[in-house]
């Protein structure tokens, strides 16, 4: 069966919605919204697992010239009221399973609107069935859609969603990019359809969470270009290779985690299925162990390609196929438009295989801000160059490389977790005198996190009881994966706990450093 004779539209698990079917959905979501009161500007929450409600409901929004605020689900209720009240939104659109935990905290003046937890999310997580119909406290999503007209308002410009990332004062921080000109969403299609390799006709598959910065635009921009959007409700290494080879896919965007699950496949099974119709698969969010983009490149052929950058630089370096096995461990080349500079702890500018912090700027990119944290914004700004704390160099021929990360950022799975927020957590647990959060190399999610306990005097501390403790504040991905009990933690002069003397065994055992 030829791509142009396969199904066009939506698909999620068994449900195919057609282009011409997610368009109106998103017109109706639209005139409801705006009779809300949702107007240019505001915000608009979407609590929801990968559902063709969720792209639509980022649609209706940027329709509006609003903000969709995507809240990462694996949040506690207390996470979520925060991101609630801080992005000031005023409709919260979420799955029914997910608001029945959410009575206290959605704050006052909140609009809940209940969309139907789907088949195949019901398949791939243990939800309550008992949470499955819509909260008291709720509006039913689809009968209210379907009271709405379609919204035949004026066109004004669509800004990106607004992506919360997590801050190291255990805050995350909304990133609020100022809507483009039509000369930047120009240059910014251009550099997404390099970058992301999509073009008209695309058949793309998603298989990570929507509420991530980078799988939102890609799969907000696949889902308009006329061919087909695969959304996984879980990535399942097997199932999706089976998706992969059934609806043709030929563009996905992926992390090196999946990767890392792929390779462990039995042969026979990765023989199965016929990847012949991929074209470009991109990855970013954390480092790829060489070997293992290798071991891809040699399966799947020349088609992998990699960018570096963050929610608020936008992709500043883009790496072949080709790049990746000349320069082992690069993340590329300065991708068009962006400019790199490696700043030095003394402020100056570095020179090639110098090692520095990375600033960088693409020119072409509307400007944003941190929501109600314009400070913050100012932190990270020299000149105009941005920096999400990353070390690294460029060497003699272009490459760039990301040798450490100057902050105590932790990147695990391609999530990133700031030790921070974990160790006042932490701190709270009676018992607990003094600790320290750092992450060490995991050969599948390249790094977990790592917590050392110091206990007060005359004190015993359970590792699982900790564990525990911290799961009823936290999102599981937070808590700590391997924790240790220790007395006399080694410091600074200053008292201040030395992390690096506990860190760099376990990376120098693993031969890496990032």
């Amino acid at each position: 069966m030829s791509a142009s004779q396969l199904f066009q539209g939506i698909i999620s698990g068994e449900r195919r919605r057609d282009h011409g079917e997610v368009t109106e959905r998103t017109e109706r979501i639209a005139s409801g919204l705006q009779k809300l009161g949702v107007k240019q500007g505001d915000s608009v929450a979407m609590l929801m697992r990968n559902d063709i409600a969720f792209i639509e409901a980022a649609y209706a929004a940027m329709r509006l010239g609003a903000y969709g605020v995507p809240v990462n689900w694996h949040f506690k209720p207390e996470e979520i009221n925060y991101v609630l009240k801080d992005s000031g939104t005023s409709v919260l659109i979420a799955h029914a399973d997910m608001l029945h935990q959410l009575r206290e905290a959605i704050p006052q003046g909140v609009t809940a609107l209940s969309a139907p937890t789907p088949p195949e999310i019901l398949s791939h997580y243990k939800i309550n069935p008992d949470h499955l119909t819509t909260p008291d406290f709720a509006i039913d999503f689809e009968s209210w859609l379907n009271q709405h007209q379609r919204y035949d308002g004026p066109a004004v410009p669509q800004p990106q969603n607004m992506i919360y990332t997590s801050g190291t004062t255990g805050h995350p921080k909304g990133v609020r990019r100022f809507a483009p000109t039509p000369e930047q969403s120009a240059n910014a299609e251009r550099m997404r359809a390099l970058i992301y390799g999509l073009k008209p006709g695309a058949r793309a598959l998603l298989p990570g969470p929507l509420y991530h910065s980078a799988p939102n635009s890609f799969g907000l921009r696949a889902g308009r270009l006329g061919g087909a959007l695969v959304i996984m409700p879980r990535f399942d290494a097997e199932e999706f290779l089976r998706v992969v080879a059934t609806e043709k896919i030929d563009t996905i965007f992926m992390v090196p985690t999946m990767f890392i699950r792929l390779m462990k496949l039995p042969e026979e099974v990765r023989r199965k299925y016929d990847m012949s119709s991929l074209r470009h698969v991109i990855h970013a969010a954390a480092p790829c162990p060489a070997e293992v983009k290798r071991a891809m490149i040699e399966w799947w052929g020349p088609i992998i390609y990699e960018f570096y950058g963050s929610t608020e630089s936008g992709a500043v370096t883009f790496a072949t196929s080709e790049d990746a096995l000349k320069k082992p461990g690069t993340v590329g080349k300065i991708a068009p438009g962006a400019e790199l500079r490696f700043i030095g702890d003394d402020g100056r500018e570095l020179p090639q295989g110098e090692i520095g912090e990375i600033y960088s700027r693409i020119a072409g990119n509307p400007d944003f801000t941190y929501h109600n944290k314009p400070e913050k914004r100012t932190e990270i700004d020299r000149d105009g160059f941005i920096t999400s704390g990353d070390v690294g160099y460029i060497d003699a021929d272009g490459y760039v490389f990301i040798c450490d990360r100057k902050r105590d950022m932790v990147i695990s799975g391609g999530v990133n977790i700031y030790p921070a927020e974990i160790e006042a957590a932490l701190h709270a647990i009676p018992g607990v005198h003094d600790c320290a959060v750092f992450g060490i190399p995991d050969a599948e999610f390249g790094e977990a996190l790592m917590a050392v306990v110091e206990p007060q005097p005359a004190v015993t501390l359970d590792p699982a009881s900790i564990r525990n403790q911290l799961k009823v504040a936290l999102a599981d991905y937070k808590v700590p994966k391997h924790i240790e009990i220790q007395s006399n933690l080694p410091r600074e002069d200053s008292g201040k706990i030395f992390k690096r003397r506990l860190r760099d065994p376990y990376w120098e055992r693993a031969g890496r450093r990032i």
